[in-house]
């Protein structure tokens, strides 16, 4: 079982950089025990111009099938699946376990973490990447499919023959893969941990519930937005349909959450026609900011919730006022949550500033018993981006079970659509909204969900109140009347 890694370079950026991503030292051949054999990395070529690492993985068939997961487990009793327990291609073709491999041998190089050459780890390089024998259960047409949307300039995946003598035979399952193209080294890996075993349509192990979360570190930044996401998702969980509709759910979450971070401005900052020397109006974004900012001092909230934060932008107001003393940001996105660390820069703060905020990742359909205890919980502009059957599951995540004393909610108000001269008539604000609730819509669901939940809700508008349609946005404050663990709902769970 081989995989080769080549890449150029530059006298000033020399190619054996390579050795540093991989945290693989070019003079050197290192092994490595895995659970079902021996890797080994080692270097055919290592120069400035040139650098070339390659793992070879060395099965042992009889370790393999004392795990319980070897090609044929002989049932039945028939002596041919018996004895293909031990004669298989599980030896010489790439599969999930190569994939293990790669997380024990290049652990650090999947993580993009390298403290040598930190801006190289975040560049990306001219790579080429071999495998020679590659099962494609869908043939060199999937393999295609899967990888070029990935960012490959080049995608070649050629058909191994069953046997060069005999051409009349046809080819084999397996193909030669070759992949060109300028990535991140932690990219090219992720990809080929994910779609190595996808392509091969078997694990040799067991798909427990926690390869769900291995499939979307894996698989982030580019799996939400793949077009072949059912697909693949449905082959590295081993076709389970359970793992495989939470998985599903999940990257739904993720790409809405990538698509604008939560956060639409094109509608809500549309360009002002007024002069230079006319007062411009104040956005709404910031008058939505200004307006939970308000109603979260008024609830005497110190310790509060960003649900969905997104980029940041409340998390960064909230921080300017010492009164809000713990500040949790959560977010499905790792994307959105970066460029908020990046903007509250966290990197930087000092000690003290730093204990009030922390930066958690989650899907906020799901309960999380980290949520728990808190004064106040944000869901700005949030709800629209789910679908519609997805939103009791939110509900009981947040008024269910973290119950914070003080919710509020915020949400477009599709009624004062018709005011934005550059939305078209019938369109809502943003391609990656589910819905758009009038104001007795947004009034009747409001008021239901603090019904079964012990909560009592009042409603702000945000934004110009217009006398015909109302305010563009709309904000429901809930404040908590019944102690936790009396309402109906949660003496029954």
């Amino acid at each position: 079982m081989f995989l080769t890694i080549s890449t150029t370079g530059t006298p000033e950026r020399p190619a054996t950089d390579l050795g540093y991503l991989l945290h693989k030292h070019p003079d050197k051949a290192q092994t490595f025990s895995t659970a079902h054999g021996t890797a080994h990395v080692f270097y055919p070529e290592a120069t400035a111009e040139r650098c070339t690492a390659a793992l070879l993985l060395e099965v042992d068939p009889v370790a393999l099938v004392r795990r319980g997961k070897g090609k044929g487990k002989g049932r039945g009793g028939a002596p041919d699946a018996a004895l293909a327990q031990y004669v298989n291609d599980r030896p010489y073709a790439a599969s999930s376990l190569l994939s293990v491999a790669m997380t024990t041998v290049f652990k650090s190089a999947l993580n993009g973490a390298c403290r040598a050459l930190p801006e190289r780890a975040g560049e990306a390089l001219p790579l080429r990447i071999e495998v020679p024998a590659l099962p494609a259960r869908g043939g060199a047409e999937l393999v295609h499919r899967l990888f070029a949307p990935l960012g490959w300039t080049h995608v070649e995946a050629v058909a191994v023959p069953l046997d060069e003598r005999f051409p009349e035979w046809g080819d084999s399952r397996y193909v030669r893969l070759v992949l060109e193209g300028e990535l991140r080294l932690a990219d090219a890996l992720r990809q080929l941990y994910v779609l190595l075993p996808v392509l091969d349509d078997a694990k040799h192990y067991w798909v427990a519930p926690d390869e769900v979360d291995k499939l979307l570190r894996a698989g982030e930044g580019w799996l939400a937005r793949h077009p072949e996401q059912r697909l693949i998702t449905s082959r590295y969980l081993s076709r389970r349909g359970g793992l495989t509709r939470q998985a599903m759910e999940r990257l739904e979450l993720v790409r809405l959450a990538e698509s604008d971070d939560l956060e639409v401005e094109s509608v809500d900052n549309a360009v002002d026609e007024t002069t230079d020397t006319e007062e411009k109006p104040v956005p709404l974004a910031e008058r939505r900011r200004d307006a939970i900012l308000e109603a979260l001092r008024a609830a005497g909230a110190s310790r509060v919730l960003d649900l969905g934060c997104g980029q940041g932008q409340l998390l960064q107001a909230l921080l300017k006022d010492v009164r809000f003393t713990e500040i949790v940001g959560v977010d499905v996105s790792m994307r959105a949550l970066t460029v908020a660390a990046r903007r509250l820069k966290l990197d930087r703060m000092g000690e003290q500033q730093a204990g009030r905020i922390t930066l958690r990742q989650g899907a906020l359909t799901y309960t999380d018993k980290r949520l728990k205890g808190y004064d106040a919980a944000v869901l700005s502009e949030v709800i629209e981006h789910l679908d519609l059957p997805r939103l009791p599951a939110l509900e009981y995540a947040v008024f269910g079970s973290a119950r914070p004393r003080t919710v509020l909610v915020t949400t477009p108000n599709v009624e004062y659509n018709v005011r934005w001269e550059t939305l078209p008539a019938g369109h809502v604000r943003h391609g990656d909204h589910r819905f758009e609730w009038t104001r007795e819509e947004f009034r009747d669901w409001a008021g239901q969900v603090a019904g079964r939940h012990g909560y009592a809700v009042a409603f702000v508008p945000v934004g110009p109140d217009d006398p015909e349609v109302g305010p563009p946005t709309q904000m429901a404050v809930f404040t908590m009347t019944t102690a936790p663990g009396t309402t109906k709902e949660e003496k029954a769970a």
